[in-house]
């Protein structure tokens, strides 16, 4: 009998492992397909949500800007209309709000210019973005969000 007992207390462990060794794998299994059902989903949620930015929200600074500056010998002028755009609705009303400050900031910009360089399609682009950065410096100082405003837009410029 000892020879018999001792061969049926091994047998059962034999088994016990073995079902140990299923009931782990399917555990690991059901792990790893519900982790990859839980990152696609996150995934495929986020994507849409980041896909769709706000509406872009305009601030015409009214009435256009005029000044006037010397080009060889002569007085020039010019005369710009400016927008500037954000699609936060808080950063309009700060425009709003700091007009007057945004309106000089821009006002000594256009001031310094030089004609034979803004009369190139490159000096009004240099221009258009030395505005943007004149705009976001004066939101900063007045504690608006710079970032806030994206761009800033010529809808009308003339020199003579």
């Amino acid at each position: 009998m000892s020879e018999a007992q001792a061969e049926t207390p091994a047998a059962p462990p034999a088994k016990s492992k073995k079902l140990l060794w299923i009931v782990l794998c399917l555990v690991l299994a059901a792990g790893g397909v519900g982790g990859f059902w839980f990152v696609k989903g996150r995934t495929h949620d986020e994507a849409p949500a980041a896909a769709k930015p706000q509406p872009a929200l305009y601030y015409k600074l009214d009435p256009p800007f005029v000044v006037n500056f010397e080009a060889e010998q002569l007085v020039r002028f010019l005369q710009v209309t400016v927008e500037i755009m954000s699609r936060d609705p808080q950063a309009i009303d700060f425009l709003k709000q700091h007009d007057p400050v945004v309106r000089n900031d821009l006002l000594m910009l256009l001031s310094n210019q030089q004609y034979a360089v803004i009369a190139t399609s490159a000096g009004k682009e240099t221009l258009r973005e030395r505005a943007l950065a004149t705009v976001r410096a004066a939101a900063a100082r007045e504690g608006g969000k710079p970032d806030a405003l994206e761009a800033i837009y010529f809808t009308s410029f003339v020199m003579q």
